[in-house]
């Protein structure tokens, strides 16, 4: 498979999974603002959960900027990143109308943990496919961001049996650290970009050094 591919068919599966947690906000039969109100917890899921995605997009976009062929193994690593982002609708729909209780932010926590494990073998991948010596391996480094990030799900998930705000935080704290991007990465990959303009892309959401992507 080409990386173009590989690409694509990874733009298509999050374009649906955000389509689908758009499809959660029920539109409400009443005309008050009372009925509104109500939607408020799920909009506020659905609005966390969509950055998280958006974070994964352009960090995955970013990231496959750096890589030229696409073996079995980062085809595989990619399917397994796919397939924890593609509960994010359940567990965001879960979260949004449970907002309040322990399991179901346990949950949502669980599959941002997972995406972000899963965001680092797909990087892990292609650095061993291409070598360390390769611009990923360069740019990525030790991968601070990623860590931490890590770090802060394991402790944001028993945390719900303390406080469920607390865990919600610490997943919009995490969001927050990949919206700010690492201008080295933006200038790295702004050189990659004027040598090969067909090339795909992909950074990291899971929470990396890549410049916007939780750890999610």
């Amino acid at each position: 498979m080409t990386r173009g591919r590989l690409e694509a068919f990874s733009d298509g599966v999050i374009a649906i999974l955000i389509t689908i947690m758009v499809l959660e906000l029920k539109v409400p039969h009443d005309t008050s603002w009372g009925a509104l109100r109500a939607l408020v917890p799920v909009f506020l899921a659905y609005v966390l959960s969509f950055i998280f995605l958006g974070i994964y997009w352009s960090n995955h976009h970013h990231m496959f900027h750096c890589v030229e062929h696409v073996g079995g193994g980062i085809l595989w690593a990619n399917l397994h990143l796919l397939f924890w982002l593609s509960l994010v609708p359940f567990a965001t729909a879960w979260l949004g109308e449970n907002h309040v209780e322990p399991l179901p932010t346990a949950l949502y926590g669980v599959v941002l943990l997972g995406s972000a494990i899963a965001y680092t073998i797909l990087q892990v991948t292609i650095i061993r496919h291409q070598g360390r010596g390769s611009t990923l391996a360069q740019l990525i480094g030790r991968d601070r961001k990623g860590k931490l990030s890590v770090a802060l799900y394991i402790a944001a998930i028993p945390l719900v049996l303390v406080s469920v705000w607390v865990s919600i935080a610490i997943y919009v704290a995490v969001a927050m650290i990949w919206l700010v991007p690492d201008p080295r990465i933006e200038s790295r990959i702004g050189q990659i970009h004027g040598r090969d303009p067909a090339g795909g892309g992909h950074d990291r959401a899971g929470g990396r050094d890549f410049g916007g992507g939780p750890q999610s």
